[in-house]
């Protein structure tokens, strides 16, 4: 028997953010993988080691958690005043799928540099020294993103002392904005509530905020959800819990993915509960509660007088080890809207940036929102992220 032998694929391989992922240009992709489909999703999924039942992904790219089984394909623009098409696929880590639902938000610091360095960005575009601005067209959600990219003597600029919170070392600061969050026929609260009450069969019934800003996402109340093993108050969560106060915990787990599941469908995102199980990456589960002091993953202490609120979210099963860029852009939106539980969490009234505690630290995000004809709309989120290349060449993979 005779096996074909590994194909050589151009490959950078990236940090964004508290992310990491492989990044191709679309043209060097095999033919086969160059438009959507099963051979493009069957490449991806080798190339970052998937379905591994070990769950380890010791054969390729991915690091084992949702934050580093991340894939990219950046091509020219194809749409009017965006200089590059940016799509990401969240690659499951033992299931033989690969998720196009939304955006990587931590990995959007990334396409502006990667763009700049694999000529897809107008060489007049880009200053000898200052700031390039890439417009990206973010192919999954149909929407704009600004990112502003530091350029040092004509080339990306990725070393500095922006510090982000996640991430060990300093570098330099990349700041996002995305554009109209949500789209104009879209609505903000796909069920018309600032606060719904969520029923979850066999789990209770929960206050919760459901926005599709940034990345369709449930916000609930932290002390109304039940903690199985009892290490928050009044057996419940307190929102300043670590990856491993809930990571090793199955039922916990388990709970909030039927929490996840229910919420899907009073969303509109899903018709089926079983569905839920091939549509991991959206919508994202987070809880909330009012700032309170804590020792990060890091051993940092968070004092409480710094931090609005705390947020904890999950990302493909388990709880993130920091924050998803795009439910941070969830988390911006939804406290600057009167009412919702993140605005209630963080204090209540009108504001325009919060800075909300996370497992590994803090984040400081900013929004625009309006109200138009009685719906709320989001012009704009802003945060600041950080991004550098870790490794670029080819990246060898069985493929025929």
């Amino acid at each position: 028997m005779s096996f074909a032998p590994q194909i050589k694929v151009p490959a950078t391989y990236m940090r964004g953010g508290t992310s990491k992922g492989v990044f191709f240009k679309l043209t060097d992709l095999p033919e086969a993988a160059q438009v959507a489909g099963e051979a493009r999703d069957r490449l991806l999924l080798r190339v970052i080691g998937s379905p591994d039942p070990y769950g380890k992904q010791t054969d390729g790219m991915g690091g084992a958690t949702s934050s580093t089984s991340k894939t990219v394909i950046v091509s020219k623009a194809s749409v009017a005043d965006h200089d590059v098409d940016y799509l990401f696929g969240q690659v499951s880590i033992d299931k033989p799928f690969v998720d196009w639902s939304g955006n990587c938000g931590n990995l959007t610091a990334a396409v502006g540099s990667f763009a700049i360095s694999s000529g897809l960005v107008d060489a007049t575009r880009i200053p000898e020294n200052g700031i390039c601005v890439v417009r990206i067209w973010q192919a999954n959600i149909k929407k704009t993103i600004i990112a502003h990219v530091p350029i040092t003597n004509g080339e990306v600029q990725e070393t500095g002392d922006f510090e982000l919170d996640g991430v060990t070392f300093p570098a330099a600061e990349v700041k996002i904005e995305f554009v109209e969050p949500v789209s104009g026929d879209t609505p903000m609260f796909p069920t018309g509530n600032l606060v719904d009450d969520l029923e979850v069969p066999g789990v209770g019934t929960f206050k919760a905020t459901m926005i599709t800003a940034g990345i369709p996402t449930i916000f609930l109340n932290a002390d109304e959800i039940p903690n199985m093993q009892g290490n928050g108050t009044d057996g419940a969560f307190n929102g300043t819990e670590l990856q491993s106060n809930i990571n090793g915990d199955e039922k916990a787990l388990a709970m909030f993915e039927t929490i996840r599941a229910y919420g899907a469908i009073k969303m509109g995102l899903i018709t089926d509960i079983e569905e839920a199980k091939t549509r991991q990456h959206t919508p994202k589960v987070a809880f909330v509660a009012p700032a309170k002091s804590y020792t990060s993953s890091s051993g940092k202490d968070i004092a409480e007088n710094d931090i609005d609120l705390n947020v904890r979210a999950l990302s493909m099963g388990l709880l993130h080890h920091a924050m998803m860029g795009t439910a941070a852009v969830a988390i911006a939106t939804a406290s600057a809207i009167p009412g919702t539980l993140v605005n209630l969490a963080a204090g209540g009234g009108n504001r325009n940036e919060v800075r909300f505690g996370h497992p590994s630290g803090t984040l400081k995000v900013g929004a625009e929102v309006a109200q138009v004809e009685g719906q709320w709309k989001a012009k704009k989120v802003i945060m600041s992220r950080s991004a550098r290349v870790l490794m670029e060449g080819n990246v060898r993979v069985p493929f025929e």
